[in-house]
């Protein structure tokens, strides 16, 4: 367990596009005693931060080596073009990879897609990061293909971006040292799971039921009801017909009595 057996604590790394709010706010709802930080980290340094121990667990983008890293996937991110506003592909609502053939298309270093095969022409020199490539997209060097995430973590006035169909896309993953499973680390998967509080594979389990339980109407002493007898009017109906719905015997003709002649 991450900290002091008194005063425990959790390390959240997270890589850039990756928001993760909506998990922090429940551990703090379910876990209050237990401070969660978070550390926003590079995605060519998360793999080193999660295994040196600087994090119990970290927001990834796949793949992941599990040799010593457990991972779960938990979404997909639609993949976009980032360009200019005046540029053609803005007057569209979506693209395909041959329709970017004519334009150079940047590749930074930290690139997060897996392509087979890049789109496009490609830059004299390769940017360092995607932060760098957005740059130079507003500058009229080129356009980017990149996560939704990170086009909208690197938003700008004068740029916009429309989906790549058949562009590869990037996977994010929850991930921590598989040898470091710690009780900590079993609750925060709960909550990227969507276990809620009781459930039975969380370390929160609910309170045992007390073993005085109590008393259905009706089972109170002197009170158990007895079998009808045979035979005796019991003031309910004893059977429905399949063809008439109602409790009449089989046979029974339903409608006005015929007068006798």
């Amino acid at each position: 367990m991450t900290g002091s057996e008194d005063s425990p604590s959790f390390r959240l790394a997270y890589v850039p596009g990756v928001t993760p709010s909506k998990w922090v706010r429940i551990w703090n709802e379910r876990l209050p005693d237990v401070p969660l930080t978070l550390l926003a980290v590079s995605l060519a340094e998360v793999f080193d931060v999660l295994r040196s121990g600087d994090a119990d667990a970290g927001f990834v983008r796949l793949p992941v080596d599990r040799t010593d890293l457990s991972a779960i996937p938990l979404y997909t991110e639609t993949t976009v073009v980032v360009v200019p506003k005046d540029h053609v592909v803005a007057a569209v609502d979506e693209v395909t990879a041959e329709d970017l053939a004519d334009d150079i298309v940047l590749h930074p270093l930290d690139d997060t897609l897996d392509w087979e095969q890049l789109p496009g022409r490609p830059a004299i020199e390769r940017p360092a990061t995607t932060e760098d490539a957005i740059e130079l997209v507003a500058a009229g060097v080129g356009l980017l293909v990149v996560p939704q995430s990170l086009a909208r973590l690197h938003h700008r006035k004068d740029l916009t971006y429309r989906p790549v169909t058949d562009a590869p896309e990037s996977r994010v993953a929850l991930s921590w040292p598989e040898d470091r499973t710690t009780d900590l680390v079993e609750d925060f998967i709960g909550i990227v799971r969507g276990r809620t509080v009781n459930s039975s594979r969380g370390r929160s389990t609910a309170e045992p039921k007390s073993e005085s339980q109590p008393k259905s109407k009706g089972s109170d002493k002197g009170t158990a009801r007895r079998k009808p007898t045979a035979g005796r009017a019991t003031g309910k109906p004893t059977g429905r017909s399949p063809r008439t719905g109602s409790g009449a015997p089989k046979g029974t003709k339903r409608g006005k009595p015929r007068r006798k002649s």
